[in-house]
């Protein structure tokens, strides 16, 4: 069977997709999940992103082995009346479609589970704690969802890499030092700056 992938926006359905590269030493595709978009897949997906005070959920039933990840990168547009929370790069909004694209592959809201990552306090002298609000508020979430989190690595001051299989639920995740040269990372950072300054725990495998 062909993984079965769904995109989160246009522009990248557009352009052939979201972004697949070969990792060697896991032998598969991945499928990168880039800030403020989401990916959902069967068993045959393995999807990953790179964090920094941005958090992923990665959510699946185990029964179906369906699945999906996305990445946030604010809770919410706070901006009284501004309407700009029906985007993915606010994670109320990334949270709901997620679970939706999963219950529309077949998934019971019932059986889903949840592993998150991320929230790290990465960018210097931000006033707001962005990566403290965005773990705090993954959780809150997923609590009045009733969706188990049944791993998590939250908070600190380190990014993170994640990799996550969809037929197994199982993730990996490489802590990344903050000083490394990473474009990913870099424009992680630079993005939620610009957001912020706009006016209107179970098994997780750490890998080299």
């Amino acid at each position: 069977m062909t993984a079965a992938l769904k995109h989160a926006w246009d522009v990248r359905i557009a352009q052939g997709g979201a972004p697949k590269h070969w990792d060697h030493e896991l032998k598969r595709y991945l499928t990168k999940v880039l800030p403020g978009e989401y990916e959902v897949g069967d068993a045959e997906a393995t999807l990953s992103t790179l964090l920094g005070s941005c958090v992923c959920a990665c959510i699946r039933d185990p029964v179906l082995s369906v699945g999906g990840m996305n990445h946030f990168m604010l809770p919410d547009d706070s901006r009284e009346g501004s309407g700009g929370g029906n985007n993915g790069r606010y994670g109320a909004y990334a949270m709901e479609v997620l679970i939706n694209e999963i219950m529309k592959m077949g998934g019971k809201k019932h059986r889903l589970e949840a592993k998150v990552f991320g929230g790290g306090a990465v960018l210097a002298g931000m006033t707001m704690a962005i990566g403290e609000r965005n773990a705090q508020f993954v959780l809150a979430y997923l609590a009045a969802e009733r969706i188990p989190v049944i791993a998590q690595d939250l908070g600190g001051t380190v990014g993170r890499k994640v990799v996550y299989f969809v037929d197994s639920g199982r993730a990996l995740v490489r802590h990344v030092s903050m000083g490394a040269s990473s474009a990913d990372l870099a424009a992680e950072r630079d993005y939620s700056r610009t957001l912020v300054s706009q006016p209107v725990a179970g098994d997780i495998e750490l890998f080299d």
